[in-house]
């Protein structure tokens, strides 16, 4: 039934099913920030540290930082390793079925985790275990999200992905707050772990109802579960013939049949300047890698696994009710980036939270420094407030775009390889975060923050000049537009594909007429090269244009498509 059903979101029918399946898949990005919120307000726990602790102090053990490096890091290297399995499971079993297995992974790391009694070394490798599940859900939730998604609400559904890792932060924070009366008890961080398990139920069973990746059933050759599934996801089950189900179709087939022309992708081609004409091949291939890099060098982590750490070094009286705030304004500030990924795109946000974060870091870091917290009780309050304002903006921009980016940036052919070195990337950043924060906040303290003051400048540079503008197309045009040598990244918001009048509008007379992808519906025309917005028999690709092209004194005659003044006037109205 859910399948007959949609919305019309920004002039076009989105199924309730793709709703469900983007909130659904998100759950995976709950588990994510569960498992990252959790261990902040663990390390203070009496009972946690008496366990596992090493130093004696007069309130009992406590952690060493080296042992404390090891047992928050190691789930980022667990995590690394499952991003890097991600894609054989993915392209083997499905992306749903892979889902699922990352979350039977996820349990059994809960559950070596619950039985720890007093080896540290017991509950890091619980973690690490955890890890793999919540790497190998990383790269899958996304890739699934944006391959399910119609492009009109692609960016929204991918970033709903950071929405719960928001939320799974500040559950982890209020359960830690919760059972903190209790911290003498062994329940108290057993609560904790424990309660992933149960939150980890939905996605790993409720994946199942919802449909496969179109685009993962046609590279098998199934083109009429692939239109099924492509029909649920518009909402349009019972007339799988619709022209934006064919529309989808025609682009999806148009890339694949090219692809299929040069075999299957490997890993080494992830690294290889143009594979058999596919362009720009390592420069995405980086571009993910840096992204998602240097998204946790922005130093949000330095707050969210350390923060209750650093804040009760700071003299705060209760530095877990600090840390809800903080999570608090994570979750409220990613609903308003929901909006921000869809009305302002992807290259604008990144380079204005980029900016902002360093400046509010600067103050974090100039603040501590300065003037000592744990004496002077307005440098606390300014320095949380600036956490605070750096907060808001990560949840508005780099938390929910780079999942976005990391979902429509890479061509089918090796998405799944190209997705996990991208999402590997992230958790190597996650790691050294991880790793190398107590041993640096021993050493020089709050200047720390100034690190984290050039990483984000860099993250502003890279985005600027390396990053195309993707807002709204879908991901076969996306493929398309890094093939364009004329397009370049600051410039890429106006390129727009064949027999479109924008990004958010076809121009349903070229698709009818003679020639048109339309009429084609992915075939060749007599010249050999494939129709509309996908590639020539010798690999090219397709042409398009910038919406600046196309003036009242020129007119823009795109590949495949006549000439006429009456079209020319009603391309220069739609700019």
């Amino acid at each position: 039934m859910l399948g007959k059903k949609s919305i019309r979101i920004n002039g076009a029918d989105c199924g309730v099913e793709a709703l469900i399946l983007g909130a659904m898949t998100a759950i995976g990005g709950f588990l994510f920030g569960y498992d990252t919120g959790q261990i902040s307000g663990m390390l203070l726990f009496r009972d946690f540290k008496n366990r596992f602790g090493q130093e004696d102090t007069p309130e009992g053990k406590d952690f060493i930082p080296i042992i404390e490096s090891l047992v928050v890091s190691l789930m980022s290297i667990g995590t690394l390793c499952g991003a890097l399995t991600a894609s054989y499971t993915a392209d083997w079993w499905g992306r749903r079925k892979s889902l699922t297995f990352g979350v039977c992974v996820f349990i059994i790391g809960c559950i070596i985790q619950l039985t720890a009694v007093s080896s540290w070394v017991h509950i890091m490798m619980g973690r690490f275990v955890a890890g793999l599940g919540i790497g190998n859900l990383s790269v899958g939730v996304p890739m699934f999200q944006s391959e399910c998604s119609p492009r009109e609400i692609r960016g929204g559904v991918v970033a709903s992905y950071q929405l719960l890792i928001t939320l799974g932060i500040l559950v982890a924070n209020c359960v830690n707050y919760g059972v903190r009366e209790i911290e003498d008890s062994p329940s108290s961080w057993r609560v904790v772990v424990g309660l992933g398990i149960a939150f980890s139920a939905p996605l790993g069973l409720g994946i199942l109802l919802v449909p496969e990746s179109p685009r993962w059933l046609a590279a098998r050759s199934d083109w009429d579960g692939a239109r099924m599934a492509m029909a649920r996801l518009r909402g349009m089950k019972d007339n799988p013939h619709h022209g934006l189900v064919e529309d989808d179709m025609r682009e999806m087939r148009e890339i694949l049949e090219k692809e299929r022309d040069v075999g299957v992708g490997t890993w080494a081609e992830c690294f290889v300047p143009r594979p058999n004409g596919v362009p720009k091949q390592v420069y995405r291939t980086v571009l993910g890698i840096a992204i998602h890099f240097l998204q946790q060098w922005t130093g949000v982590n330095y707050f969210f696994y350390y923060g209750a750490t650093i804040f009760e070094s700071a003299g705060i009286d209760d530095p877990i009710r600090t840390q809800l705030i903080l999570g608090a304004i994570n979750v409220g500030m990613t609903f308003f980036g929901l909006y921000v990924v869809e009305r302002f795109g992807r290259r604008w946000p990144l380079i204005i939270g980029g900016i902002w974060q360093a400046a509010w870091m600067a103050v974090f870091a100039a603040m501590g420094t300065a003037l000592n917290p744990e004496n002077n009780s307005t440098s606390g309050i300014v320095m949380i407030v600036a956490a605070s304002m750096f907060i808001a903006s990560f949840a508005m921009t780099w938390g929910p775009i780079c999942w976005v980016v990391i979902g429509e940036t890479f061509p089918l052919r090796t998405r799944a390889k190209q997705a996990s070195i991208a999402t590997a990337g992230n958790w190597l950043g996650n790691f050294m975060i991880s790793f190398l924060t107590p041993l640096a906040t021993s050493g020089i303290s709050y200047a720390y923050g100034f690190v984290f003051v050039g990483t984000n400048i860099a993250g502003v540079l890279v985005t600027f000049f390396f990053l195309y503008e993707s807002v709204s197309l879908s991901l076969e045009n996306v493929d398309a537009m890094y093939g364009q040598p004329h397009v370049k990244p600051w410039s890429s918001h106006k390129w727009m594909p064949d027999g479109y009048l924008s990004r958010m509008r076809r121009d349903d007379e070229y698709f009818k007429r003679p020639g048109g992808s339309g009429e084609a519906k992915g075939g060749a025309n007599a010249d050999g090269a494939m129709a509309g917005n996908g590639v020539d028999a010798a690999g090219a690709a397709p042409t398009a244009r910038h919406e600046e092209d196309v003036d009242d004194h020129t007119t823009a005659v795109p590949s495949g498509r006549p000439s006429r003044s009456g079209e020319t006037e009603k391309i220069n109205r739609a700019v």
